[in-house]
C-alpha cells in the first residue's frame, strides 16, 4: 500500500513557468498587457481559432458568449444535466432558462436526439460539453442548430486538446469556451480562453470583458496608448492578468507531452480495467478523433459488487488513492430542484450513471508507480467486494 496520499489532481509546472512569471513581474507589466496577446495569439494557432479572448474564467467566457450574441430574459439555452454548474449558471445570470437534455449512456456526452426534443419557440443556442474530453457529437449538433437558427456554445473546460474529425477544437461552434482551471489539462490559475471566427462576437467579447471600455482599454498606460477612454456598455471584469498569461504560455508549449502522458495512463487503466466485469471503461475517441483525457470516468456495474460509489471512493481514500465524481447532476442539486421541480428520473441516463462514476487520476506528474498503485488499489477493491 502507498505510504503517501496521492491527490487526485496536480498542476505540472516546473522552471519554464517561474521564468516566464519572472520576465512579466520584472516587466512591470503584470495586469492584462503583451504577454496576454501573446498567450491569445498563440492559443488561437493552437486550436485552430480566427479569434482568442483571454478571460479570467471559463464561466467569465460562457458568460460573455452568451451576452455576445444576445441572449435575453425569458429565452431558452439547451444544455446537459452532467456538466458543472457554471454552464448553467451563465445562462441565469441573463434570467434566462436553461433546459436539459439527458445524455447518451455511452458518452455521456448530451444526446442529440434529446436536444431536439428539448427545442421550443424560445430556444436560443445549444451548449454541448465534451465531458471528460470526449468530443461531443458535433456534426449533427450543428446540424440542428442551423435546421433551428440556434447558436452553438462549447463547453470546452474539458477539450484541450480535444480533436473532432481532424480538426483541433477551436471553432467547431460559433462560440468555444476553454478553462484553465488548476486541475485543467493546461493551467493558469485561474483563467479561461473564448474562440470564435467572428469578429463582431470576438470584439463584443473582448470590450465586455473589461468594463465594455473601448477597444484596447489595456493599452491607454503605454506609450502608444492614450487616457481617454469610453465606456460602450456596462460591462465586467473579466479580463485576463499578463502574470497568469505568462503561466498560460509556457503551459502551451507543452500541451502536446502533457496530453501524451494522460492518453498512457488511460491506456493503462483500461488495459488492467477492462478484464473486469464489475468494471466500465470509458468509451474511447472514434478514429479522426482525439480524446483529451482531463478525466478518466470509471464506472461501476453495481449488480456486480457488494458497495456502492461512495463506499468505493472511501475505499480509495483507505488505500491513500484520491478520487472525485464528475458530476453530480444539476437537476438534483437543490437550486434547480426548487426552481423548476425536478426529480431525479426526469432524467434518467444522467443520475442513473452518475450513481456509478468515479473519477480516477489522470494528470500529466503521475509516475509510473503511482498509476501503478491506482490500478492495484482498484483491483483489490473489486475482488474484495465483487458479488
Amino acid at each position: 500500500m502507498r505510504q503517501t496520499f496521492l491527490p487526485f489532481a496536480l498542476p505540472d509546472t516546473d522552471d519554464d513557468e517561474i521564468k516566464e512569471i519572472s520576465e512579466a513581474l520584472c516587466s512591470g507589466w503584470v495586469t492584462t498587457g503583451p504577454k496576454t496577446r501573446q498567450f491569445e495569439e498563440q492559443f488561437s494557432y493552437q486550436v485552430g481559432a480566427k479569434h482568442a479572448v483571454a478571460v479570467n474564467s471559463c464561466t467569465a467566457a460562457m458568460h460573455l458568449a452568451l451576452e455576445a450574441i444576445g441572449l435575453q430574459a425569458g429565452d431558452e439555452v439547451i444544455t446537459t444535466p452532467l456538466t458543472f454548474a457554471a454552464t448553467a449558471e451563465v445562462i441565469r445570470y441573463f434570467d434566462a432558462k436553461p433546459l436539459l437534455a439527458d445524455v447518451n449512456q455511452t458518452t455521456l456526452n448530451i444526446d442529440t436526439r434529446q436536444i431536439e426534443a428539448a427545442i421550443t419557440p424560445h430556444t436560443k443556442a445549444v451548449i454541448p460539453v465534451h465531458l471528460g474530453g470526449l468530443p461531443a457529437d458535433m456534426d449533427a449538433i450543428c446540424a440542428l442548430a442551423r435546421r433551428y437558427g440556434l447558436k452553438v456554445i462549447e463547453d470546452a473546460a474539458h477539450a484541450l486538446p480535444t480533436v473532432y474529425k481532424d480538426r483541433a477544437n477551436g471553432s467547431l461552434g460559433d462560440l468555444v469556451c476553454f478553462s484553465f482551471y488548476a486541475t485543467k489539462t493546461l493551467t493558469t490559475g485561474e483563467g479561461g480562453m473564448i474562440c470564435t471566427e467572428n469578429d463582431e462576437w470576438a470584439e463584443r467579447c473582448r470590450v465586455m470583458s473589461l468594463h465594455g471600455i473601448s477597444h484596447n482599454a489595456w493599452k491607454r498606460y503605454t506609450q502608444e496608448g492614450n487616457w481617454y477612454y469610453e465606456i460602450l456598455a456596462p460591462g465586467f471584469k473579466y479580463n485576463m492578468t499578463d502574470i497568469a498569461a505568462a503561466m498560460g504560455l509556457a503551459q502551451l508549449r507543452k500541451v502536446e507531452r502533457m496530453w501524451q502522458r494522460r492518453q498512457a495512463i488511460a491506456q493503462r487503466y483500461s488495459q488492467a480495467f477492462s478484464m473486469l466485469p464489475e468494471l466500465e471503461c470509458p468509451q474511447e475517441a472514434p478514429e479522426g478523433q482525439q480524446h483529451a483525457w482531463h478525466l478518466y470516468i470509471l464506472r461501476l456495474n453495481l449488480e456486480r459488487l457488494q458497495i456502492d460509489r461512495n463506499r468505493f471512493i472511501e475505499e480509495l481514500k483507505l488505500r491513500k488513492i484520491g478520487a472525485s465524481v464528475h458530476f453530480i447532476p444539476l437537476h438534483i442539486h437543490p437550486y434547480y430542484r426548487q426552481l423548476y421541480g425536478y426529480q431525479p428520473e426526469d432524467f434518467p441516463v444522467a443520475y442513473r450513471e452518475y450513481l456509478r462514476m468515479i473519477s480516477l487520476p489522470i494528470y500529466s506528474k503521475m509516475s509510473d508507480q503511482d498509476v501503478q498503485d491506482v490500478i492495484e488499489a482498484v483491483v483489490e477493491i473489486v475482488k474484495k467486494y465483487k458479488r
